[in-house]
């Protein structure tokens, strides 16, 4: 969904070369590791045996939870670490992760690293010199295959191949040993972890335990083993070797030590999990209860049009979607219903069914072209009793709220998860929106647990409250917005928004980027 950011570099390198199609040897095809295989996975096992063979569940909406949970995996980890991600950006946080995942490597710990195209846009070198660790192997899903050597000549590769290329691999799945896992809206990145001075996304993910996480293994490796996913090395002139991967070690290795002294307060934070290690407890905390992965069909990237239904995560939705009968909590970070979304939500709400929605307002998004889009249907949404509220932006402290819908600087909504009649629960990188619906590929994992859905739920109105959103309302004929300040409760008469923005939403909404978004 988002505008790349170029990613400085990767493990803290500086290498000078441009990325070229190369011939490379025939691709490996391999599977996930058992969870038996390990002595992590094997204690995962008997705790599921101990529940009848259900998943253990647990949220992970607080930021620095969120990335302590991938931190300690790693360091579980015996056997075997997958990565699947849209985004990866430079930042402390990701310096720290690449430098536990070199450690695991480093005991033997197999590790495969799926992240989507764009991810490695200029940076192919980059990436391809942590994949000269003989543990480490990259691929890159759905790669542009020439005019990769310059911005210019990437933008003019995916402009003259937009069918394929606007399609992307929008996953975001973080497994160890094959027996626990976490899925959700975050990527990886500063801004996903409440480290990022400018911008911090609030988010949901699910740390899961258990039979769903072989579940999400079986859809790594559709993704991994798919003729869409090429080794990195393909991209390279020279392969990087041990040298090359010892200089970069080297360079990580300092750029740490030196946020550990200049940037101490935020280091401090991230590092915690190191000398306070805290999954044994979340373990301990873990739901238990029936659980189901849900993934797109790689091959949906192929499709010639829209795809064949049969390839998509919202044809697994639909049976939950269709029986809601009392109340349908949805969180979309971005929210583009179209027509067959406003057609479905508006008879839900007809029906008597409680239809609430939480998304991002104008002015805290971070896309206001996708605001465009969602702006139309509002009031026909509201005509008919859907409940909307916009997620103002919010300045606040760090860990001020467990929940996290403050931040330490201004933060937009990125979380993705809908609630099922207080009963089922839905966490993942879909948004409902067309990009997920038909371009982008997605993943997620529904919970059947009234304890779980009523925690969403609580997540959900905590970010509802006229304190933290905008509540878009008919009165007298026209949309208005209520909300709360300084304790009082009123309501504005124009969208909260710069100019900037307003303008950005009313350009996608005159050309028809609809579809697109």
């Amino acid at each position: 969904m988002r505008l790349q950011r170029a990613l400085p570099y990767l493990l803290a390198i500086l290498l000078g070369l441009s990325g070229c199609a190369s011939v490379s040897p025939p691709r490996d095809v391999s599977q996930a590791l058992p969870a038996s295989d390990s002595t992590f996975g094997r204690s995962v096992l008997r705790d599921s045996a101990a529940h009848e063979g259900r998943s253990g569940f647990r949220l992970l909406p607080n930021s620095t939870e969120a990335f302590h949970a991938r931190a300690e995996l790693i360091r579980h980890a015996r056997s075997s670490i997958d990565l699947q991600y849209y985004i990866v950006h430079d930042g402390l946080s990701t310096r720290a992760l690449v430098h536990e995942l070199l450690l695991a490597a480093d005991r033997g710990v197999r590790v495969r690293i799926l992240l989507d195209d764009t991810t490695s846009d200029g940076l192919d070198s980059l990436i391809g010199t942590l994949a000269a660790h003989p543990a480490i192997d990259i691929r890159v899903f759905n790669p542009l295959h020439l005019g990769r050597s310059t911005a210019f000549t990437r933008s003019m590769g995916r402009l003259f191949n937009l069918s394929l290329q606007h399609r992307r691999m929008h996953n975001k799945l973080f497994m160890i040993d094959g027996s626990m896992a976490i899925v959700g809206g975050r990527n990886l990145g500063d801004e996903y972890f409440d480290a990022e001075p400018n911008l911090n996304f609030t988010d949901i993910d699910m740390l899961s335990a258990g039979p769903v996480a072989e579940q999400l293994g079986h859809s790594f490796d559709q993704y991994w083993n798919s003729a869409l996913s090429k080794p990195i090395g393909d991209f390279l002139w020279r392969q990087p070797d041990a040298s090359d991967l010892r200089a970069s070690r080297q360079r990580l290795e300092a750029s740490l030590a030196q946020a550990r002294i200049e940037r101490k307060t935020l280091y401090d934070r991230l590092m915690a999990y190191r000398s306070k290690p805290r999954l044994d407890l979340w373990r301990k905390e873990l739901i238990w209860a029936h659980g189901q992965a849900l993934w797109d069909a790689p091959s949906k990237v192929l499709a010639k049009g829209e795809p064949d239904p049969q390839l998509l995560i919202t044809q697994q939705l639909a049976p939950d979607l269709k029986e809601v009968h009392r109340e349908l909590v949805l969180i979309s970070a971005y929210f583009v219903p179209g027509e067959y979304g406003l057609r479905y939500l508006t008879s839900k709400a007809d029906a008597g069914v409680s239809v609430k929605l939480l998304t991002n307002s104008l002015e805290a998004t971070d896309v206001p072209a996708v605001h465009g889009g969602y702006a139309p249907y509002r009031r026909a949404l509201l005509e008919h009793g859907v409940q909307l509220f916009e997620l103002r932006r919010q300045p606040g402290d760090p860990g001020a709220s467990r929940l996290s819908f403050q931040g330490s600087s201004n933060s937009s909504l990125h979380s993705k998860a809908i609630v099922f009649d207080r009963r089922k629960t839905f966490v993942g990188s879909f948004n409902f929106d067309p990009r997920s619906v038909l371009w982008n590929t997605e993943v997620g994992v529904m919970v059947d647990s009234p304890e779980l859905a009523e925690y969403t739920r609580e997540l959900a109105f905590q970010g509802m409250a006229p304190a933290l959103s905008y509540q878009p309302r008919i009165e007298q004929g026209k949309v208005v917005w209520l909300t709360e300040d300084n304790g009082q409760v009123h309501s504005l008469d124009r969208e909260p928004g710069d100019a900037w923005r307003r303008f950005n939403a009313w350009i996608s909404k005159v050309v028809g980027l609809e579809r697109m978004l």
